[in-house]
C-alpha cells in the first residue's frame, strides 16, 4: 500500500479499479496525475476498501476496467456504494502488457538482476494496481483529446 504526503484536499480525485474475481487493484490518482495510493486486495475486501478511500480521498470519479466481470462490479459498486461516485468503463485492451513495463519504471531491479532482460524478469507480486493506475491515465488522456476538439 503506498500513500502521497500531498495534500489532497484541494482538487478532484479519481479512483481507478482493476475488478477480477479473486483480486482487484485500486489507484487513486489526482487530476494533476500525482499518485496519491495504490494496492493490490482481495476481491471480496474491494467495496469496503474503497469505502475508506472515499473517507480519505475526495474521490469524484471512479474509472474501472472493461474486461473482467466489469458489468457486474459497475452495477454492485452503483448498489453497494453509499451516494456512488460517477462510474466509467475504460478499455483495458494491453493494460497487463503495458503494467509489466511500467511496473519495472517504478521498481527498478536492483543488483544482479539489472542484467537480465526485462522480458525475462519476473515480476515478484500482482500489478493489478499499476493497471488501475494505467486506467486512470486513459481515462484523463481521454478527456485531454475530448477538451482538445471542442
Amino acid at each position: 500500500m503506498a500513500f502521497s504526503l500531498f495534500d489532497t484536499s484541494t482538487q478532484p480525485m479519481i479512483l481507478g479499479f482493476d475488478p477480477g474475481r479473486q483480486k482487484c487493484g485500486l489507484a487513486v490518482m489526482g487530476v494533476d496525475r500525482n499518485l496519491y495510493y495504490h494496492e493490490v486486495i482481495a476481491a471480496h475486501e474491494a467495496i469496503a476498501t474503497i469505502q475508506s478511500l472515499r473517507q480519505k480521498f475526495p474521490i469524484s470519479t471512479l474509472v474501472v476496467g472493461d474486461q473482467t466481470s466489469a458489468k457486474e462490479w459497475k452495477q454492485k459498486l452503483s448498489s453497494d456504494l453509499p451516494q456512488p461516485p460517477r462510474i466509467i468503463l475504460v478499455d483495458e485492451r494491453h493494460s497487463t502488457l503495458e503494467a509489466r513495463d511500467r511496473y519495472w519504471q517504478m521498481y527498478p531491479p536492483k543488483g544482479l538482476s539489472r542484467l537480465i532482460p526485462e522480458g525475462m524478469r519476473g515480476i515478484p507480486r500482482p500489478i493489478d494496481d499499476i493497471v488501475a493506475i494505467l486506467l486512470i491515465e486513459r481515462y484523463l488522456g481521454q478527456l485531454t483529446r475530448e477538451m482538445q476538439y471542442e
